[in-house]
């Protein structure tokens, strides 16, 4: 990178261990509560092009030893060069390839089989992907066009109403969620918020009832 391309660039966390560990800990309660909308609080400077949240949660997940896949949009933008000058990682330009794949809301999302799983032995090993979504709303279980989330973390059921992934999205992770312990785990970005879905999650349809809804 040149000298003004790095001059151009936003500023990180303004104190890079207690900024990691919040945004850490925010991770972690995500995915440790499938279906739950979870506030990304951060001080970073983001890049204009990608959710604030989603840029958040890298630039605390990312070090040296990763590797990156970012979507075309992100791609064409500064998005990359911030993380990678913030964080030491490694973009790359086969999303199989990358521990961490980034796709912008709009942009194709690769398929989750395509993406590194992880094995038998070492299911750490697979992939996260992180997505900007439109919305993701936290509704009623049954609620018209929402999905019915169970598994670990969850008691009983939970619903979320998601805006911007495949029509498809449902079916993959059906297929995702049935190959544990290997499979990817996703993490759905809105501009300040999170939702974690863990491998573990299983995703169904819920039913066409009346809803109540609490919008992220």
């Amino acid at each position: 990178m040149s000298a003004p391309t790095l001059a151009s660039l936003g500023a990180g966390f303004v104190n890079e261990a207690f900024g990691s560990q919040a945004v850490f800990r925010a991770v972690l309660q995500a995915l440790s509560h499938p279906g739950r909308c979870v506030a990304v609080e951060h001080d970073a400077q983001t890049p204009a092009v990608g959710h604030a949240a989603s840029a958040a949660v890298l630039l605390a997940l990312l070090d040296s030893d990763c590797t990156l896949w970012l979507s075309p949009r992100l791609a064409a933008s500064d998005a990359g060069a911030w993380l990678r000058f913030h964080t030491g990682c490694t973009l790359v330009s086969d999303s199989a390839k990358a521990r961490f794949v980034w796709v912008a809301q709009g942009d194709a999302v690769p398929a989750l089989h395509s993406l590194a799983q992880g094995s038998d032995t070492y299911p750490d090993q697979s992939g996260t992907c992180v997505v900007d979504v439109s919305q993701a709303v936290v509704t009623t279980v049954g609620a018209t066009g929402a999905w019915r989330l169970a598994g670990p973390g969850i008691q009983g059921a939970a619903a979320l109403q998601v805006g911007g992934l495949p029509n498809d999205f449902a079916a993959q992770w059906a297929a995702n969620h049935a190959v544990f312990p290997c499979g990817v785990d996703v993490l759905l970005g809105t501009h300040a918020h999170i939702v974690g879905l863990p491998r573990t999650t299983r995703i169904t349809a819920g039913r066409e009832d009346a809803l109540h809804t609490e919008k992220a």
